[in-house]
């Protein structure tokens, strides 16, 4: 492991500091604050985020947006405690019709079912949290009433983490958002309600802090939210506002004052599991992964040298955000490319969520969920808005990866697919530098999927090289991400 990939790792860091963990009791808290921005909480007088963002990791995760579900509170909120997105939790809205929480039930549910003798407990001041996502399976669930709102919340929540025998502690707290509804993200009034909810996470960790096992407990404490607002207020559309989610999390040897940017909702759920040291089966089907153990690929190492726009004009000019500049041992062919259009999306480009969704919102790019981080995307619909010639026609090519002939290997890729014809994708193979030979086509929608290809090597191969070949005209779009192959 590299020694960033350590210094990232948190509860896998070598020495002292992880076997002295390990002797410690693992316990984890999540604060989940409704509608909050981590922009506006940096705007805000927030000691105490501030503290815990000094002392651990912080990062920022786009959500979905429609068709996937709209950026709501039901959808989000279902994201972040059963650990899978909305296209397998199904909630849709507020209203939870259809959901599929006996198939994806909440991490306190899991933590019950895989370690009955932990003890759970929720809070929460919007009360289907409690009422609906979380099961009756969890020891404790409190639905807070109306009257005594986030004040009664924080208390109940601040006397069992102080006093109580609590394992796993999931708060929420709602008046970040009421204040974004009622006078909008851009409001004195919104600045204030973090200033408020501040106080109570205080609250919430000295308590923690001040239990008379504290020295010999390992508390996890993460601090998330469902969705985000608008400057006007309101949310449930597609803008970067109210798609816009983080991750504050520190404790378990996390590395303090780290950013990170492969970190996505469901991960949540994930990591509570890996602290107290459940393993995630795969047959649960979950899409997070613990925040402990990163997996960055070959596409996450191009971050330092993405580049601001050259010819877009509805992305920020200070974001920086993509380059056609593969990384090391990566190739890209454009010899059939056609010439000119929009200089970003020239071909296979390596880019990133909140670059690349600000190119067209509402067409389905921020449904590509499962891809993290730096990824490849090959746009013809973008490519065509500015004036070019022929026809959109790349291919994206790997390094030659060792396999041993006559045996299986396995490609496996986060793949986002949006189809109109004329365009196709095609992922081909070639062995020992040979003809390349299609393995899988893409004619028709596939939204944010993890592809998992068997491949029989022919006898005598040594080495491997995947090609991912876009072809079409002014139509969609392919994402590729997280490529890897491995040897039967």
């Amino acid at each position: 492991m590299s020694a960033a990939a350590l210094a990232a790792a948190g509860p896998l860091a070598a020495g002292g500091t992880a076997r002295a963990a390990a002797a410690r009791t693992p316990k984890v808290l999540v604060i989940g604050l409704d509608g909050a921005l981590l922009n506006r909480i940096k705007d805000a007088d927030a000691p105490h985020l501030d503290a815990l963002m000094a002392a651990g990791l912080t990062s920022v995760s786009p959500l979905y947006a429609d068709p996937m579900a709209p950026t709501l509170s039901g959808p989000g909120w279902s994201t972040i405690i059963t650990g899978v997105w909305p296209d397998k939790h199904r909630v849709k809205d507020n209203a939870f019709t259809g959901n599929a929480f006996a198939r994806y039930p909440d991490f306190l549910t899991r933590i019950e079912t895989a370690k009955p003798s932990l003890s759970t407990y929720a809070v929460a001041s919007w009360n289907p949290v409690t009422d609906t996502i979380f099961s009756a399976k969890v020891d404790t669930r409190v639905s807070t009433p109306d009257a005594e709102y986030d004040t009664g919340t924080t208390s109940r929540a601040a006397a069992e983490l102080a006093g109580g025998s609590r394992d796993a502690v999931f708060v929420h707290l709602d008046n970040v958002d009421h204040a974004g509804h009622s006078h909008g993200a851009a409001s004195s009034q919104y600045l204030d309600a973090i200033h408020g909810v501040d106080t109570q996470v205080g609250q919430l960790v000295a308590a923690v802090k001040g239990r008379a096992t504290y020295g010999s407990e390992d508390w996890l404490i993460m601090i998330t939210a469902d969705h985000g607002h608008t400057d006007a207020g309101g949310h449930g559309g597609s803008s970067a506002a109210e798609r816009q989610t983080f991750l504050i999390a520190s404790g378990g040897a996390i590395t303090a004052g780290s950013t990170r940017y492969d970190i996505k909702m469901p991960d949540v759920a994930v990591s509570a599991l890996a602290h107290l040291g459940i393993a995630v089966d795969p047959a649960w089907g979950l899409d997070g992964r613990p925040l402990q153990q990163p997996v960055p690929d070959a596409f996450d190492a191009l971050r330092p040298q993405l580049l601001t726009r050259a010819d877009e004009t509805g992305i920020g000019g200070a974001v920086v955000g993509f380059t056609h500049t593969p990384p090391a041992g990566w190739r890209v062919d454009n010899s059939a490319m056609g010439t000119g259009g929009v200089t970003e999306w020239r071909g296979w480009t390596f880019t990133t969520d909140e670059f690349w969704t600000s190119a067209e919102r509402g067409q389905w790019r921020e449904t590509n969920v499962r891809a993290r981080n730096v990824f490849a995307v090959a746009d013809g619909d973008e490519w065509m808005d500015k004036s070019y010639a022929g026809t959109f026609d790349s291919t994206l090519i790997s390094p030659a990866w060792p396999v041993t002939g006559g045996r299986t290997a396995t490609l496996a890729y986060t793949t986002h697919y949006r189809q109109e014809a004329p365009q196709k994708g095609e992922v081909l193979v070639s062995y020992d530098g040979g003809a390349p030979v299609p393995v899988k086509t893409y004619t028709s929608d596939t939204v944010s999927k993890t592809e998992s290809l068997t491949l029989q090597v022919p006898a005598g191969a040594t080495t491997a090289q995947v090609r991912f070949r876009y072809t079409g005209g002014n139509n969609w779009f392919w994402v590729i991400d997280g490529v890897r192959l491995t040897s039967g």
